[in-house]
C-alpha cells in the first residue's frame, strides 16, 4: 500500500508535483471549478498514437480523454481533503468503457467526467448510491449502432492505495492503474432480460449526439480528418473493456 494512503489530503510532497502545478490544482477548490478546468482543456484524439497520461502529462500537454481527466479530478479533489475515488462505467463490448471521479456533498454522490459529447458529462451531487449515479449514464451510453451499451459499474477504485509515482507523475503510459481498475470488482445495473427489452436511439436522439466539443483537427496537407492511431485501450477492447467513450 502506499505511504500516501494514510494521508487525508495529497500534499504537494506526498504527490511529488512542483509548486506550479500544485498551486493550479489548489486554485480547483471546487467539483464545479474542476469539471470547468477539464472542460477547457481539448479532447485528447491521440492522433500521434495511444495514451494514458497522468496528471503531470495533462498539465503539461493540455489534453485528456477520460481516464485522463478523472485522473486530474481525483488529485485536484485530494488536494482539498476529498477521496481520489474513479468509478469505470463497463458496457457491451460493441462499445467503449468510460471513467469517472467520484465525490460526496450532503450525502450525495456527484461526478466530474472528461468528455467530448454532451451525454456523458458533469453530475450534480444528488445521487444517493452510486449505483443512482452510475444510471444517470445510461439512456444516452450508446454505440455506432445507437444501442444502449451501459452494463456494470466498478466499486470506488482509490487512488490513495496507488503509489503517485503510477498516476500522478508518470511520465509513461498509466497502464499499471488502468488495469487494475478495470480488473476491479463490478456490479451488474441490468439484467439479460433487460437487455432485450433496449429500444434504438431514435433518429433525433441520434442527431443531437453528433454534437462535440472539440472536433477532430483536419490534416491541413490533404484536407482531410486525420484519423487518430488504434487507442492502447481500443486494442484491448475485446480483452480488457477500456478506452475512452467520448
Amino acid at each position: 500500500m502506499s505511504q500516501a494512503a494514510n494521508k487525508r489530503t495529497g500534499s504537494r510532497s506526498s504527490l511529488n508535483l512542483t509548486a506550479k502545478e500544485f498551486a493550479l490544482l489548489r486554485r480547483l477548490d471546487t467539483p464545479q471549478k474542476i469539471q470547468a478546468f477539464l472542460n477547457a482543456i481539448p479532447i485528447n484524439h491521440e492522433l500521434t498514437g495511444e495514451t494514458i497520461l497522468s496528471v503531470r502529462e495533462v498539465l503539461r500537454q493540455r489534453r485528456a480523454h477520460c481516464i485522463e481527466g478523472a485522473f486530474v479530478a481525483a488529485c485536484a479533489l485530494w488536494a482539498h481533503g476529498d477521496p481520489p475515488l474513479l468509478l469505470h462505467l463497463d458496457c457491451d463490448p460493441s462499445d467503449y468503457p468510460h471513467v469517472i471521479a467520484v465525490f460526496r456533498r450532503k450525502g450525495g454522490w456527484g461526478a466530474i467526467s472528461k468528455t467530448n459529447g454532451t451525454p456523458l458529462r458533469y453530475r450534480d451531487p444528488v445521487y444517493r448510491t452510486l449505483r443512482e449515479l452510475a444510471m444517470s449514464y445510461f439512456h444516452e451510453y450508446f454505440n455506432k449502432r445507437h444501442l444502449k451499451t451501459l452494463r456494470s459499474y466498478s466499486r470506488p477504485f482509490d487512488l490513495r492505495n496507488v503509489d503517485p509515482a503510477l498516476w500522478v507523475t508518470n511520465e509513461q503510459p498509466c497502464e499499471e492503474v488502468h488495469d487494475r481498475l478495470v480488473r476491479s470488482r463490478h456490479y451488474p445495473l441490468i439484467s439479460k432480460l433487460q437487455e432485450r427489452l433496449l429500444a434504438r436511439r431514435d433518429p433525433f436522439e441520434r442527431k443531437a449526439s453528433k454534437l462535440v466539443q472539440y472536433p477532430k483537427p483536419q490534416n491541413p496537407k490533404l484536407g482531410k480528418i486525420a484519423k487518430s492511431q488504434p487507442s492502447l485501450d481500443s486494442r484491448r477492447k475485446r480483452q480488457t473493456p477500456a478506452r475512452s467513450h467520448e
